[in-house]
């Protein structure tokens, strides 16, 4: 029996379902102390225990996006805020290219930022 995780993936259409999986193994591959987790039933990914980005589906323009936890502290021009006070999104073309370089460059960002949180308890 697949896993509610696995059934987020699998219940998707093409292209969006190939987008999703190909965003989730880049955000696993980033570094190997991110792990996926099932929590708000969405796929979230988690960074040493604590939650770093997610994947949806924005309502409004039906592109698939990750949502980065403490968005409102990384500096990058193609995050949106909307109406959230600490997260921000990365919307995703699902016609074009991944931005794979953006992807890791943001992540990176989240991740200091995040070390900088712990090393700071």
């Amino acid at each position: 029996m697949l896993s509610d995780l696995d059934n987020f993936y699998l219940k998707r259409e093409e292209p969006t379902r190939g987008c999703l999986l190909a965003l989730r193994d880049i955000i696993l591959s980033h570094t190997n102390e991110i792990t996926p987790e099932w929590k708000y039933k969405l796929p979230f990914f988690y960074f040493k225990g604590k939650m770093l980005c997610y994947l949806w589906i924005h309502k409004k323009f039906k592109k698939p996006y990750i949502g980065f936890v403490d968005g409102n502290l990384i500096d990058h021009p193609d995050l949106l805020v909307e109406k959230r006070a600490r997260m921000k999104i990365l919307l995703i073309d699902i016609e074009e290219d991944l931005p794979i370089e953006k992807i890791n460059s943001i992540l990176t960002q989240a991740i200091y930022i995040y070390d900088n949180k712990i090393n700071a308890k």
